[in-house]
């Protein structure tokens, strides 16, 4: 089981560790934040998911110029240094007590995971032979859920007791965790910064099309985040005669998954074709999870509910994977050797749209809609599975081309 967590010796397990430290306290982070700021701080619902909205949108376009940075700088250099600042980030929620406060910490906390996220892929890019980047970062998947499922195991301890000092303690651990990922991240090899060239715009990525759709499509399929985590348990409270306690057992089923399985299946996505052919089949499988959802509200028993339910987050963790192990290739196979930290920045900004706009836009779907919404939202999975191909084929025959100026 540890070949499918931890990748060999080298630069590739040096990642790895260093998103391990930090992914575990993340994982009691994301448990008791909510509580932490609604209890202990004393904000509400709705100004705790304003105020995160407004940190991951702003988080979004610093990252990719923080990725440019990465790519000027040098990763290595960029990506220990936002380590560093992350844990001051989340060091400073420990201070606020008053909303403008609150405000500035997120949009400084947002910044900082967006920025950390675009100068470790660029990182990944200059230390891991092309040919295993895919598996590589399938790695660094498995041992970011791996670490997620101790920190919440962390996150729950601190809900049991439910005291200020509980969760202040969680936030600690964050803090020291991301201290120990820049720790890590200094022994990796060092890639040497690229000057932008004379005449060419210091951010080249925002003049790449073709990437540009690619980059949206896959923001489409990246729904499935904030669906595991947000829509789906309500789902299950609100609209299913299912236990309760499916909730947690989804959230394993998936989470395992991932650590299980996901380097198995990103093994099989050696080029382009066969990427686009797994975010394909991807889309498809999702679109299969979500008719899926739809007939546990058909009024069964609960144990009949429950059971449709496995079937559909099996099938849902599956098309993640997919979909999962294909971008990874296209993202990297896409960008310029020199401007992977920009790229990646550009890239990763659909997973904070996800985070910003996809708990809104997906439970007015599933929870207004019903059944038409799960519909919907499959066919939008299906949809954009299939158009990644072509969109992919035109990123690839500008690439012999200069980015237009």
């Amino acid at each position: 089981m540890t070949s499918r967590i931890i990748p060999p010796e080298g630069p590739a397990r040096t990642l790895a560790i260093a998103q391990f430290t930090n992914s575990v306290g993340d994982g009691a982070f994301y448990v008791t934040s909510a509580l932490f700021f609604t209890r202990v701080v004393g904000l509400s619902p709705a100004q705790i998911g304003l105020g995160l909205t407004l940190g991951w949108g702003v988080g979004m376009l610093a990252g990719i110029w923080l990725g440019q940075l990465a790519d000027r700088h040098g990763p290595r250099r960029v990506a220990t240094a936002l380590a560093v600042a992350t844990a001051f980030a989340i060091s400073a929620f420990l201070l606020v007590r008053s909303y403008p406060l609150f405000i500035a910490a997120a949009i400084v906390y947002a910044v900082c995971q967006c920025g950390l996220s675009a100068a470790r892929q660029a990182l990944l890019a200059g230390t891991i032979d092309p040919t295993r980047r895919t598996e590589v970062r399938a790695h660094l998947q498995s041992t970011l859920n791996a670490g997620l499922a101790v920190g919440a195991a962390l996150g729950g301890l601190a809900l049991q007791l439910d005291t200020a000092p509980a969760y202040l303690a969680v936030f600690a651990i964050d803090a020291v965790g991301f201290l120990a990922c820049a720790l890590v991240l200094r022994a990796a090899p060092a890639v040497p910064g690229a000057a932008t060239a004379a005449g060419e715009p210091r951010l080249a990525v925002f003049r790449d099309r073709p990437y540009a759709v690619v980059a949206l499509l896959n923001m489409v399929l990246q729904l499935h985040i904030p669906l595991i985590n947000l829509a789906i348990p309500l789902w299950i409270v609100q609209r299913t005669s299912a236990p309760t306690a499916m909730v947690s057992t989804l959230l394993v089923l998936n989470t395992m998954g991932v650590v299980l399985f996901q380097v198995r299946l990103a093994r099989r996505v050696t080029d382009l074709r066969t990427a686009t052919r797994s975010i394909r089949h991807g889309g498809a499988i999702l679109l299969a999870a979500c008719t899926a959802f739809a007939l546990t509200a058909a009024g069964a028993s609960p144990w009949v509910a429950a059971t449709v339910l496995l079937g559909a987050a099996t099938l849902q963790v599956l098309g993640e994977m997919l979909h999962s192990a294909g971008t990874y290739a296209v993202s990297f196979d896409l960008a310029p050797a020199d401007k992977h930290g920009q790229y990646q920045g550009f890239f990763g900004s659909g997973f904070a749209i996800a985070r910003m706009l996809g708990p809104l836009l997906l439970t007015t779907m599933i929870l207004t809609w019903g059944t038409a919404g799960w519909l919907t939202l499959g066919a939008l999975f299906l949809g954009a599975g299939i158009a990644m191909g072509p969109a992919v084929r035109w990123a690839e025959r500008t690439r012999a081309l200069p980015v237009p100026a």
